[in-house]
């Protein structure tokens, strides 16, 4: 019990001096005030000139080194009919030619396996 007894009449003590010491927010808010009219010089300063601020006006001659005239592209021109007859025609008359198969008079190509098997027996017995 006398460990309880003893921080009972320890508490006020410690509550004591806390309340006679001047805390740390009390010396703090001493400079306060300056910081926050500096910030409005400053800011006054800038709307200030911001307020007296006037843009130069546009002219329409402005632009005239910046961007090109716009001149709309050529037609193209349209084949001739007489050609397109002729081209149709050597079109119908062709061959048509299909993969793998032969064509008359040629032998038949030998068709090739690339296929290889993996060498992983190989890399296995190396290891």
């Amino acid at each position: 019990m006398t460990l309880i007894s003893r921080s009972l009449r320890a508490a006020p003590l410690t509550m004591a001096r806390a309340i006679c010491q001047p805390s740390a927010l009390q010396r703090r808010t001493f400079l306060t005030p300056t910081a926050a009219l500096r910030a409005d010089l400053v800011q006054d300063m800038y709307l200030k000139e911001l307020k007296a601020y006037k843009p130069t006006p546009l002219k329409s001659s402005d632009s005239e080194g910046q961007v090109q005239k716009f001149s709309a592209p050529k037609p193209p021109q349209s084949p001739d009919e007489g050609d397109i007859a002729k081209d149709l025609k050597a079109y119908e008359e062709q061959q048509v030619e299909v993969e793998g198969q032969v064509a008359s008079g040629e032998p038949a190509p030998v068709e090739e396996d690339w296929f290889e098997p993996p060498e992983e027996e190989e890399a296995a017995a190396a290891h």
